[in-house]
């Protein structure tokens, strides 16, 4: 079963004429691999899959290999967890999943969907204090966002869009539309699920642009729901 999924992930990239050729893992910063088929370039072709079963993420693509964190079913909202799968070696798939920190490692790719293809993708500006999306090459949406505060900083780096929440009272402080990150606040871990930041609406659209948040990003509730518009799970954010 391992083998068969591992094989139909590499036909349907193959298919695609996605896949590209070997590159070395020290280019790539990770521990030494020989090499492997690289999926995802976060830029406009980003495969993603959600989490068919509990499952150790490794350091390399071996069993023995040292264990660095841990992938489950579901998220604290009760959605399917999900995962960026970034390359594949053998019967293993390098994915970028949720939590503190640079979060990227090895799983058995039968622990996972198919995966699926999406070619949009986000970038925040914390410095100009904007979003910007892209379907493709192709700018999408240009916004104003809010970050956070001095003493609890929206997280950089390399995150997705893990879950969409729709917020029970649409006039509260999360708007009407709310997208779970994989990132997490390394100031805030006393929230509900660990600590969890996001893209929001808001209900005080006036202070954005600003660093007026607890570690999420804000956009003003016209903004946020054309994102929706664009944006599904597994879209990929850079935070620079």
């Amino acid at each position: 079963m391992r083998g068969a999924r591992a094989r139909g992930l590499a036909a349907c990239c193959a298919l695609a004429c996605l896949a590209t050729a070997p590159a070395t893992a020290a280019a790539a910063g990770d521990d030494a691999i020989s090499s492997y088929d690289r999926l995802s370039n976060e830029r406009g072709r980003t495969y993603w899959s959600t989490v068919e079963r509990s499952v150790a993420v490794r350091a390399r693509p071996a069993r023995k290999s040292r264990a660095i964190g841990s992938l489950r079913r579901f998220t604290y909202y009760g959605q399917s967890e999900v995962v960026i799968a970034i390359a594949l070696s053998g019967d293993w798939t390098r994915v970028r999943y949720s939590g503190t920190g640079r979060r990227t490692g090895w799983v058995p790719t039968s622990a996972l969907s198919l995966p699926r293809l999406t070619s949009t993708w986000v970038v925040i500006d914390k410095r100009h204090r904007r979003l910007t999306a892209y379907r493709g090459k192709r700018r999408v949406l240009r916004a104003r966002v809010g970050i956070g505060a001095h003493g609890s900083p929206t997280p950089g780096g390399r995150f997705f869009i893990r879950e969409r929440l729709v917020p029970a009272d649409r006039g509260g402080i999360y708007g009407v539309l709310a997208f779970g990150l994989s990132a997490y606040s390394r100031h805030r871990t006393d929230w509900p699920g660990g600590g969890q930041v996001g893209i929001h609406g808001t209900n005080q659209p006036g202070l954005i642009p600003g660093r007026i948040s607890n570690g999420c990003v804000r956009m003003r509730n016209r903004d946020v729901r054309r994102l929706g518009r664009i944006v599904r799970r597994g879209t990929p954010v850079r935070i620079r």
